[in-house]
């Protein structure tokens, strides 16, 4: 497998960004987006070190000035992590509005620099786990979750082979043109969110998906299995895709280290998965991605409602009307 693999261009033909080009977008409604999208082109290029010092002020003024989003993360990292202190939970909070703010400020340089700027600030741990699921010929399922490295992730690993992603159109369909083309260059592929049918076709041909669990899409298709000591409404899709397509399950994470670099980390691929039991499937996938989280537990996305659905009898009402 070589190192410096290309991503090849490829949409889904369910996402509707594949059928637009820039030139639809000359209209004078789209000129603020456009400024947003050169913003983000200026950004991509400044050096690393004063993107993070911008990351950490943007990171604060949005602890303060979003007080729905600070109070979605006090109320995880309190379930979460009940053994900290009040003022340690408190710093936790603001930590993780750094990390993700410090994020957005990643993803632009990977959309707009490139992985090949940030190889020799990259280590990966557990490579030889990944190509030997590759090695397999029936598909890797990158079993990844909402890090703040999320973007950059995925530049990341093309440093080392390729994978397709599930994407989420965004609203904008600028935006939406835009993050697509460049998530293309260094996704092999990019599958709307509910290809289903394009997720089996590609694992079946061999290929290696980033598929993340770890957010609540209610409580259809979802089992209750514990996330931190606290019950979490978990998709069933990908031990029931996995046991389709036969294909291995390899946990994916990456995260910023102290030093100013990169960490990426593939684990061996789960054994004895699916057991067709779906809670202990969905156990299994939590507590993966719980071990990483703790990691770097601020480089989490923890002001996504992650307990939002609660199972029957229990406090429908967590985050309050917040």
């Amino acid at each position: 497998m070589s190192e410096t693999s290309q991503p090849q261009s490829s949409i889904s033909s369910s996402n509707s960004a594949g059928k637009l080009r820039y030139s639809d977008f000359l209209h004078p409604k789209y000129w603020p987006t456009w400024l947003g999208i050169a913003c983000l082109w200026l950004i991509a290029r400044l050096p690393l070190n004063l993107q993070h010092a911008l990351g950490s002020g943007l990171g604060m003024l949005a602890y303060y000035c979003i007080p729905r989003r600070r109070h979605v993360a006090e109320v995880n990292i309190r379930l979460c992590f009940p053994d900290l202190t009040s003022s340690e939970q408190q710093s936790l909070v603001k930590k993780t509005f750094i990390s993700n703010a410090i994020g957005f400020f990643e993803a632009a340089s990977a959309w707009f620099s490139g992985p090949e700027r940030f190889r020799p600030i990259t280590k990966a741990y557990g490579l030889e786990d990944l190509q030997e699921a590759q090695s397999r010929g029936k598909g890797v399922i990158l079993l990844g979750g909402h890090y703040s490295t999320l973007d950059l992730g995925g530049a990341l690993f093309n440093l080392y082979s390729t994978a397709a992603s599930m994407q989420r159109d965004h609203d904008n369909p600028l935006f939406n043109l835009v993050m697509t083309r460049r998530r293309l260059r260094f996704c092999e592929s990019l599958l709307s969110k509910d290809d289903l049918r394009g997720l089996i076709r590609l694992l079946k041909s061999g290929g290696t998906i980033w598929y993340a669990t770890d957010q609540d899409y209610g409580k259809r298709g979802s089992v209750f299995a514990p996330f931190f000591g606290v019950p979490a409404a978990t998709i069933t899709a990908t031990a029931r895709i996995a046991k389709k397509t036969g294909a291995a399950v390899v946990p994916f994470s990456h995260f910023r280290n102290d030093e100013g670099g990169y960490d990426v980390y593939f684990g061996k691929a789960l054994e004895n998965y699916p057991s067709g039991d779906d809670i202990s499937d969905a156990t299994t996938t939590n507590k993966i991605i719980e071990n990483e989280v703790r990691r770097h537990p601020d480089q989490y996305l923890w002001m996504h409602k992650r307990f939002k659905s609660q199972p029957e009898g229990k406090d429908h009402h967590l985050y309050g009307g917040k």
